[in-house]
Order: C-alpha cells, then sequence, then structure tokens
C-alpha cells in the first residue's frame, strides 16, 4: 500500500496556458490512503454551491504556494468540498509549509471514480461517490472533489473531468 501517493498526473497536454488536459488513465477505482498529507486549506462563499470568490482565493493561495516553493513540481492537486450551500472548502497539496497560510493534514482512506460532465451534476456525483463506498462495503464518509479543469479550459477541451474522493 502507497501512502500520500496520487496517480500519474500527465501535465504534458496544455494547449490553453492554463489548465493542462486531464487524462483520467489511472484515476477511477483507485484505492488513495493518506497519512498526514499536508495540505493548505482556504474557504469560498458560495450561494446555492455557486462559488463567488473562487478566483480571488484561488489565485492568493497558489501566489502564496509559489512563492513559498511549496508546488508539487509535476502539477497541482486540489480537493474540494462543500460543507454548506454558502461555504466551500479547499485543500492545496504542497511539499512543505507555506507561511501565512492555515496548513492542514489530511489522513485517511479514499475511494476514487471519474466522472465527465458539466458542473451542474456535482449532486449527482456526490450520490455517485456514496454508493462507490456502499459497493466496497465501506461507511462513506466526506465527499471531495478534484476539479481537473477550469470553466474556460473544459469548455476549450470539450470535456469536464472530475476525480471524486469519498472517505471511507
Amino acid at each position: 500500500m502507497q501512502i500520500n501517493e496520487l496517480p500519474f498526473y500527465d501535465t504534458s497536454e496544455n494547449t490553453t496556458g492554463c489548465c493542462p488536459r486531464f487524462k483520467p488513465d489511472g484515476w477511477d477505482g483507485q484505492d488513495i490512503h493518506f497519512d498526514k498529507k499536508r495540505f493548505v486549506k482556504a474557504k469560498t462563499l458560495s450561494i446555492a454551491h455557486i462559488p463567488l470568490n473562487f478566483g480571488k482565493v484561488f489565485g492568493r493561495v497558489q501566489s502564496a504556494i509559489d512563492k513559498a516553493r511549496a508546488g508539487l513540481g509535476d502539477g497541482y492537486f486540489v480537493l474540494s468540498h462543500d460543507p454548506s450551500a454558502f461555504r466551500g472548502e479547499h485543500y492545496f497539496a504542497v511539499s512543505k509549509d507555506v507561511p501565512g497560510e492555515d496548513m492542514v493534514d489530511l489522513s485517511g482512506d479514499y475511494l476514487t471514480k471519474v466522472f465527465e460532465g458539466p458542473f451542474q451534476d456535482a449532486g449527482k456525483w456526490v450520490a455517485g461517490m456514496e454508493q462507490v463506498a456502499r459497493e466496497a462495503g465501506k461507511v462513506p464518509k466526506k465527499v471531495l472533489f478534484f476539479y481537473t479543469t477550469c470553466p474556460k479550459c473544459a469548455k476549450t477541451y470539450g470535456e469536464n473531468f472530475v476525480v471524486g474522493f469519498v472517505q471511507v
């Protein structure tokens, strides 16, 4: 069992200059194990699960990560969770602490599933992740998502892959 490892994230194709085209091979049906994996935690404001300050918060956090040279080196990995319709929580994987940011460690076992479709399907994806856990004989806990591309890049590439993570 590998701890704190993620599937290979191929960033080689990036025609937008923003998000690389996500290649889902190796991400679906995985068992991921985190043991004190380091993340920067950030919060966004939302209305009906639609983030209001997403770009501002992500820009600030990514700038702090870059300044601290705490990036992953071969891409990025952000898990997002909506604890309510009015707030989002985002976990930016980092290689070390980032000064001035809220640092957290995530530990636990996660199952993954890759979805493709519009962001408004997120409610269906949550239910799908809970089903993945139950089918594995596990009790679903927290559901998080790795949004692999921004809306502009998803439109350019003609596909919107999202990787669900359910803690079990």
